[in-house]
């Protein structure tokens, strides 16, 4: 059983926690799953994330759920837009203050469920527009259902507090 680890490295000499089904090996003896479930740690950043996931996972490539929940992360770390295939993502109850942080995230082009409440971030003014108009594909946000309300409210949102960027006209030069 995984119990409160300060570092990723420290989970390839953990046997996972036992669920409602067995866990499936490959012939090497790692695990075959697609979701890496992290949650309830002390985990504070996720340096060696890819390699430990390489050592623990037949194909890390097809991870599609990670969950780092109540952990002690920051900030969320690039290494998690490596995983294309990832639809489910679950950071909430950390310590990420700042709602630009979601701009990572946009990289991920299968996303569908993101949870980031009980984070400092979540104080943020426009936090559920900014994250709903950064991130348009996801169809669960915090737990809840994204309504084509939410969409309408989080454009008006973005009209009125985002400034489009300006376009830079080359100008000639004779």
């Amino acid at each position: 059983m995984v119990e409160f680890q300060a570092s990723v490295t420290d989970l390839v000499n953990e046997e996972p926690r036992t669920g409602l089904r067995p866990l499936k090996r490959s012939k090497s003896g790692k695990s075959l799953t697609q979701s890496l479930w992290l949650n309830n740690n002390v985990l504070n950043d996720l340096r060696d994330f890819n390699q430990v996931a390489s050592q623990l996972l037949e194909h890390p490539e097809n991870l599609a759920w990670i969950d780092l929940s109540f952990n002690d992360l920051t900030s969320i770390d690039p290494v998690l837009t490596t995983f294309f295939n990832l639809s489910v993502l679950y950071l909430h109850g950390n310590s990420i203050q700042h709602l630009g942080e979601v701009n990572k995230l946009a990289l991920l082009p299968r996303l569908r469920s993101l949870t980031l409440h009980g984070n400092p971030m979540e104080e943020e003014k426009g936090y559920r527009q900014y994250v709903l108009c950064t991130l348009p594909h996801i169809t669960t946000f915090d737990f809840s259902g994204v309504t084509k309300a939410d969409r309408t409210t989080a454009e008006v949102w973005k009209r009125m507090n985002i400034k489009p960027k300006k376009a830079r006209i080359k100008q000639n030069t004779l």
